[in-house]
């Protein structure tokens, strides 16, 4: 959603599908449509809806290869920007099936519809989750990627190898995206942020994994989408390979690049749960318990690729960032509390 209203507002006619399924809270999703003049009613599997400001939707599966083909034979894209997925650490371990659906299926009738429909840049999101159990910080694009700890990473893990084939075989120019740990306004309420908030509110527990003993590179959602946008243009080019020297995970003569969108300042948990009671102005209750499966202690991004190639630059403070999804949740969730002040 995001995304797509700066692309709009950046002067791009922009054609956004969903499926919209069921795996959190679907009137979120409509209530993200509308923000985009899109109204459920409108809505129908397969046909195309004009929402405000040069923005258009079509609910689809991305598995729906028939339609996915006639689809892009129709708008003729210049650019595919692929932030769709089945997301989810632990829901991975106990419905793998929709992984391989989405994120390999999925993925794998985007790249087919880019090489029938060539476009000039396919950015796809890839994940920090990829880095698994690689225990060098600040996580860089050339580290190892071989030890994902769950089926989630495991699927982002083949969608860049996916990418690579596709990019070495039909020359289609493919940008991966290592997201860090998104968080922001109309955010997934199977996140932290947003189940801390709502417990918080309510006087529940909160769930503190790994007793607080955890690290995440925090990334606010509008500085996520500052660095997609600025790679838009930055097509990848075939890089020479010299000889008896060996690639390194983020090299190739494929046109072919990865790059890690993180904010680079690892927050500890514990801090993190102090950001959100300072933006309520209440205490958490913390229910501390063991590391899940899949988990990994720390997430760190190294941004030295993204910053040289685009000035990147994260602006957004955890503190402001809090308060934003805050005021969001309060003005969406809890509308009494703002209406009686």
């Amino acid at each position: 959603m995001h995304m797509a209203l700066r692309l709009a507002k950046e002067g791009y006619e922009v054609v956004g599908i969903d499926n919209i399924n069921e795996y959190y809270d679907i009137n979120l999703k409509y209530a993200r449509l509308r923000e985009q003049g899109i109204e459920k009613e409108q809505i129908e599997y397969g046909a195309m809806v004009n929402g405000q400001s040069g923005i258009r939707f079509m609910k689809l599966n991305l598995e729906d290869r028939e339609i996915m083909a006639q689809l892009f034979q129709d708008q003729k894209f210049d650019y595919v920007v692929h932030l769709a997925a089945q997301a989810g650490v632990r829901y991975s371990i106990e419905n793998p099936h929709a992984y391989i659906n989405s994120n390999i299926t999925g993925f794998l009738n985007i790249l087919e519809c880019c090489r029938t429909h060539p476009v000039r840049n396919l950015l796809y999101a890839s994940s920090s989750s990829v880095y698994g159990l690689n225990a060098a910080v600040p996580f860089r694009e050339e580290d190892g990627t071989e030890h994902p700890v769950s089926l989630y990473a495991a699927t982002k893990k083949a969608n860049e190898m996916m990418a690579h084939s596709y990019a070495h075989v039909h020359q289609i120019p493919v940008t991966g995206l290592r997201f860090f740990t998104v968080y922001g306004p109309w955010g997934r309420p199977d996140m932290a942020l947003f189940k801390f908030t709502k417990n918080i509110m309510e006087g529940k527990p909160i769930d503190v994994y790994n007793y607080g003993r955890m690290q995440r590179d925090f990334t606010y959602v509008d500085d996520i989408v500052d660095g997609i946008f600025n790679l838009l243009d930055v097509v990848p080019q075939k890089q020479e390979v010299l000889p008896g020297i060996p690639l390194k995970t983020d090299e190739s003569s494929a046109p072919y690049a990865i790059y890690n969108i993180g904010n680079s300042q690892p927050v500890k948990l514990l801090d993190f749960v102090k950001a959100i009671e300072a933006s309520l102005e209440k205490q958490a209750i913390l229910n501390l318990i063991p590391l899940q499966p899949g988990d990994v202690t720390t997430t760190y991004a190294a941004m030295d690729k993204l910053k040289e190639k685009t000035n990147y630059a994260p602006s957004t403070p955890l503190q402001e960032g809090t308060r934003k999804f805050v005021e969001w949740y309060l003005l969406h969730y809890h509308k009494e509390l703002v209406y009686e002040g």
